[in-house]
């Protein structure tokens, strides 16, 4: 307990601040941090083995804008014609011969037909925008925190590949393709049995491709040859 003169001459006490055990006592206004520090507990790491971490979805801005301009536009022209003719103004020359060209040309017509068929690709193409995440470049790594999700380019996955590759002995090049699913890796070798060589990239590059903490690791495919002599 400790005491402090007030201001006008009476006695206050001030807050102490006593460990479970009361043996001991801290000084007023602190903390126990040992207390505090124990009582934070981290939230548990996210078991994501089963590789179920999907793919990004990209945002598609440049589609959705063109799309949106377009429709804007289409639908401008439309409405001053209609607000026009509403005015009783003769409507416009375009949409008088359009009406006039879809009244008389027969729905075999050649015309007819490259219409229909570039609006349906069109069509086919927004819905495989708007069903699929894209992203194919990113490859999704595993969750560690619930509130954070990494992704990994695959052109880095194939860069790190590549230079774990070349600190195998007798590899003079390497060519490295990273797929979503496969990691195709072409191995030159300028000295050492071939057989060894190729067991060496499979030991290291299993472990780059487990070190990369893809949420779904990719096969590994390693092929090694020997430059021919030249003459």
């Amino acid at each position: 307990m400790s005491e402090s003169q007030g201001s006008e001459g009476t006695t206050q006490r001030l807050p102490v601040i006593e460990k479970e055990t009361g043996s001991e006592e801290t000084k007023p206004g602190t903390l126990d941090q040992s207390a505090s520090a124990a009582a934070y507990e981290p939230p548990p790491p996210v078991d994501d083995k089963d590789g179920g971490e999907r793919r990004f979805w990209s945002a598609r801005r440049v589609p959705a804008a063109i799309t949106a301009l377009v429709l804007l536009l289409v639908a401008g022209f439309f409405l001053y014609d209609i607000a026009a003719v509403r005015a009783d103004r003769p409507a416009m020359r375009w949409r008088r011969e359009l009406a006039h060209q879809l009244a008389e040309r027969p729905l075999d017509d050649i015309w007819v037909l490259v219409g229909a068929g570039v609006a349906a690709v069109l069509g086919l193409w927004l819905l495989v925008l708007a069903v699929t995440p894209g992203l194919r470049s990113v490859l999704p790594m595993r969750r560690t925190h619930p509130d954070v999700r990494a992704g990994l380019h695959r052109d880095l996955a194939a860069l790190v590949l590549r230079d774990r590759a070349m600190e195998v002995s007798g590899v003079q090049s390497v060519r490295v393709r990273m797929r979503r699913a496969k990691a195709d890796v072409r191995a030159v070798s300028h000295f050492r049995e071939l057989d060894d060589v190729r067991a060496d990239l499979d030991a290291t590059l299993a472990d780059a491709i487990r070190g990369l903490g893809l949420s779904r690791p990719p096969s590994l495919s390693v092929h090694v040859r020997r430059l021919g002599r030249k003459g």
